[in-house]
């Protein structure tokens, strides 16, 4: 059996076709990785450079953001209702008013209301890295807050917390309050769609 004889411009042709198809498929795969960074930036903001540093790089970063939001588009996070907005904000201004005589009961209060809000709404609550980590795919700006409420709330249990490092926890506890229980239930869906 004979194979057809190619002269060097047939190989050379192919060859060039050959590499203009991968540098097309190496262009579009940068264009899409810069697409999806860009993407990822924009919407988790400070949350993305956080674990771009805990992760020790922007793709296994990116890999884990992408992971939480596929993770939490799983879960069925629902509006509280006006019922259970009113019991929450009793709840809170309970605790709110115990400060004045125990500010470390109270952030430990706050702290386990919050999780108390996040199982209601439909979040898993077993663990804080992921509690942390399921609030930021929906409010990305708060999970900086709630790291750093929970670092504080960890630093009371220990006995080293003084009254100003309660108050900020509280103020940031606050601020997660207001987003997960005070937002209507409007609000609280167009967030849930991103």
């Amino acid at each position: 059996m004979e194979f057809p004889q190619y002269s060097p411009v047939v190989f050379f042709i192919a060859a060039a076709a050959l590499v203009a198809l991968l540098g097309l498929g190496l262009t579009a795969l940068i264009a899409y990785r810069r697409r999806r960074t860009g993407r990822l930036v924009e919407r988790y903001g400070t949350e993305y450079d956080r674990t771009v540093e805990q992760l020790g790089g922007r793709e296994k970063a990116e890999k884990d953001l992408i992971g939480r939001e596929n993770r939490v588009d799983r879960y069925t996070i629902r509006p509280l209702s006006d019922a259970e907005r009113g019991r929450f904000a009793q709840s809170w201004s309970r605790t709110l008013g115990r400060f004045v005589d125990s500010p470390a009961a109270a952030v430990s209060e706050a702290d386990k209301l919050l999780t108390e809000v996040m199982r209601v709404r439909g979040f898993p609550t077993a663990d804080f890295d992921q509690r942390a980590a399921d609030l930021s795919v929906n409010h990305p700006r708060l999970a900086q807050s709630y790291h750093a409420a929970h670092d504080l709330a960890l630093k009371s249990r220990g006995g080293q917390a003084d009254t100003e490092d309660l108050r900020q926890t509280l103020v940031h506890y606050r601020a997660l309050y207001e987003e997960l229980v005070e937002a209507s239930p409007v609000e609280a869906v167009a967030a849930a769609a991103h």
